[in-house]
């Protein structure tokens, strides 16, 4: 049997919580950033329960069982590739594709290594560099154009980013290397281990943006704005045994085919368009992370 193709999909039986609502998406200043960064209306959070046991052995059959529920259909958020309006999932899921996404970070000290690089000056701006073009994003400073890999089309413009007063500065190189380019000297500040964890997907896709993203000066509002969705997604708990925080969240990447290709989270496929399922076996929910890349709400 193929991976992702359905077994015993009556073990899992799902329920929309409207009720939960996701304020890192719905304040005033993250709302107005969403907009600068082309992404306003283009991104929701979303949450469901479920009734059995979670088993991440198991994760292709729960993915299955979530987009064939009754409960999800009328319910899952996804936005129409003709006319840009909110729809909801109206073909019949054949197959998917979920990849594990590792969460393990429990501090944004993960990206001190920005300052410790020179890839943010001491009065918090980010280094710039001479403009180029990787299809779709256009790059103008070193954190965008560390983003991309060699010979694929993913490179970004923007302006500069700021770090916060006080970090120190050293002999730093410089930060749009970080998110693009991978034969810039500045990409392997992050390993390619460190490029899988949530923490940094969700802070690349915010970097990157929408379609007509205007690229932040500062350093901040990406870091801000990062910590809140991570927050207010990612679920933790105290072990009691260690009395340490841990992570209980297990996430994926998703993608939904129908009998005509891809579904969801769009019939096109694009870096910045995607669907994260953050499963939390505790609580035995399912928090929806979506976005399709575009043009987002300008006012």
């Amino acid at each position: 049997m193929a991976a992702g193709e359905p077994r015993d999909l009556g073990s899992y039986y799902f329920r929309f919580l409207p009720q939960r609502t996701f304020q890192c998406l719905s304040t005033q200043e993250t709302t107005s950033r969403l907009r600068q960064w082309s992404m306003l209306g283009r991104v929701a959070a979303q949450a469901f329960g479920f009734d059995q046991t979670f088993q991440a052995y198991r994760k292709d059959d729960f993915v299955m069982a979530f987009f064939k529920d009754p409960n999800v259909i009328p319910n899952l958020k996804l936005l129409s590739d003709s006319s840009g309006q909110w729809i909801t999932l109206g073909s019949e899921v054949k197959k998917i594709e979920a990849t594990n996404v590792p969460c393990t970070q429990l501090s944004m000290s993960f990206f001190h290594r920005l300052y410790d690089e020179d890839i943010v000056r001491d009065d918090g701006h980010i280094i710039k560099c001479l403009d180029s073009f990787c299809d779709p994003f256009p790059i103008s400073d070193e954190l965008r154009k560390a983003a991309r890999k060699s010979g694929s089309l993913t490179t970004l413009h923007t302006s500069s980013l700021r770090a916060p007063r006080g970090s120190t500065r050293g002999d730093r190189p410089q930060l749009g290397p970080v998110l693009l380019v991978e034969d810039s000297e500045k990409y392997e500040i992050f390993s390619q281990a460190d490029r899988e964890e949530f923490l940094f997907c969700l802070f690349k896709h915010l970097c990157l943006g929408g379609a007509l993203c205007q690229y932040e000066d500062v350093l901040n509002p990406y870091l801000e704005t990062t910590k809140l969705i991570y927050k207010d997604l990612v679920s933790v708990r105290k072990n009691p045994q260690t009395k340490k925080i841990q992570i209980t969240s297990s996430i994926f990447k998703v993608t939904a085919y129908d009998s005509a290709g891809m579904c969801y989270p769009s019939t096109k496929s694009h870096e910045q368009t995607f669907s994260y399922f953050l499963v939390d076996p505790i609580r035995r929910h399912v928090h929806v992370l979506y976005h399709c890349y575009g043009v987002g709400e300008m006012s």
